[in-house]
């Protein structure tokens, strides 16, 4: 018996929670978007009266503003966002445990055995949510996850679509390749190289050519495009273990020597370290990306001979990277930190004799300042570096940081992140 897959999408989630909340805003075209003068002045989403003006998620609110003057912009309010996702995997767990968040907005659900027809379940889940919450959503239902996915995508807002065995040869193989999850730029690129711009053209190639093209995903998305898509779904709770931790900012004014990177990092790291003693995680590997002011990236990493999870130990490691790794040939833009080869903090370490006893009392001295912070606040106790500049480091990155779960296939990078 063929699985019966259901992929639940909340059209314009971030601006149909604003407008919820908010009456005056439902008949405006309204985008939530960035701190321009952070340099985050970017839109987020848009509602649908906002789309008609061929506004852009990821375009720059100026440009917004050029195509829409009567643009209404609502700064984003992350928590809200998140108790409406909360809400809404609530009425999804209704119908089943196997339930399979992807970022705030998105759930696959497996409802396979269920007595009921999955189309009844899925119209009734977009009745209940537009009823209860008044926001929508879009549900697409098939045989398998990945076409479950494209179902919810295909039609929007507030809508049903059904990608069955019988159907799909005519409904998706038209659609272009770049719309299959995991199938970022690069990956289109190489496809639309030989001729490949379909998922239908997906499906009939060679896959032996999408090996060559793109390593052990080509077989994998070959099969995806052909239907034969076999992963299941994850409940949270039973998913796979964190592989690491970053943390990235893009920087309110360009940064210009090492303290101005030392002050970034320091910020940066207060994130990162929290998360890994929250997760009990520990990690020797540190990652640094950065960004200049031309847009040209950077990536190093260094592994280190013994694991970190105190914020001053990821923050100094991640500065050693960096004196060693740039030479200031342009300011820099934006700055990620992350911590990989992770382990759980209960690991036997190796002791040294230079350092051990200090590392251990950072790790408590850390633990201590989580606490405070968690009852009174991120701003209730703060390092020194970070009051040097507050228009530089004065946001708490933790506060405002959401996780996103990686994608079925583990990865979030391409094809492992869709652009």
């Amino acid at each position: 018996m063929d699985r019966q897959i259901l992929h639940v999408d909340c059209n314009k989630f971030y601006a149909s929670v604003e407008c919820c909340l908010n009456p005056e805003l439902r008949d405006k075209p309204v985008v939530v978007g960035g701190n321009e003068a952070s340099r985050h002045g970017i839109v987020l989403t848009k509602n649908e009266i906002a789309a008609r003006y061929d506004i852009g998620t990821g375009e720059t609110l100026w440009s917004a503003r050029q195509k829409c003057p009567d643009l209404v912009v609502v700064p984003p309010h992350f928590p809200t966002y998140t108790r409406f996702s909360g809400m809404v995997r609530e009425i999804l767990r209704g119908y089943t445990p196997l339930v399979e968040p992807f970022g705030l907005d998105e759930a696959w659900l497996d409802v396979t055995g269920c007595r009921r027809d999955p189309v009844e379940i899925a119209h009734e889940i977009r009745r209940r949510v537009k009823e209860e919450l008044g926001i929508t959503v879009s549900v697409g239902v098939s045989f398998n996850k990945s076409f479950a996915k494209l179902g919810s995508d295909y039609k929007k807002p507030d809508a049903v679509t059904v990608f069955s065995r019988e159907n799909y040869r005519d409904l998706v193989w038209p659609l272009p390749a770049g719309d299959l999850l995991f199938v970022g730029r690069s990956t289109r690129k190489k496809l639309a190289e030989r001729f490949i711009f379909t998922i239908g053209d997906v499906a009939r190639a060679d896959p032996a050519l999408l090996q060559a093209l793109l390593g052990k995903w080509g077989p994998a998305l070959h099969a995806v495009a052909n239907g034969r898509d076999s992963q299941p779904v994850i409940p949270s709770e039973q998913a796979a273990a964190v592989q690491s931790v970053s943390n990235g900012m893009t920087t309110p004014r360009d940064l210009t020597d090492d303290r101005d990177v030392q002050r970034v990092l320091m910020v940066l790291s207060e994130s990162v370290g929290r998360r890994l003693r929250e997760q009990h995680m520990t990690g020797r590997t540190i990652e640094l990306h950065l960004r200049d002011n031309q847009l040209v990236t950077r990536s190093h990493r260094v592994t280190l001979d013994h694991y970190v999870q105190s914020t001053n130990d990821i923050a100094g490691a991640a500065f050693a990277l960096f004196k060693d790794s740039y030479r200031w040939q342009r300011p820099l833009r934006s700055v990620t930190v992350g911590v990989t080869s992770l382990e759980p903090d209960t690991i036997p370490c190796q002791l040294d004799m230079t350092d051990s006893a200090g590392r251990e009392k950072r790790e408590q001295l850390d633990r201590a300042v989580d606490g405070l912070r968690q009852r009174f606040g991120d701003k209730c106790i703060r390092r020194a570096i970070l009051l040097e500049d507050p228009d530089l480091t004065g946001d708490s990155l933790y506060e405002t940081h959401t996780v996103h779960p990686t994608g079925f296939s583990g990865k979030t990078d391409e094809i492992g992140g869709k652009e």
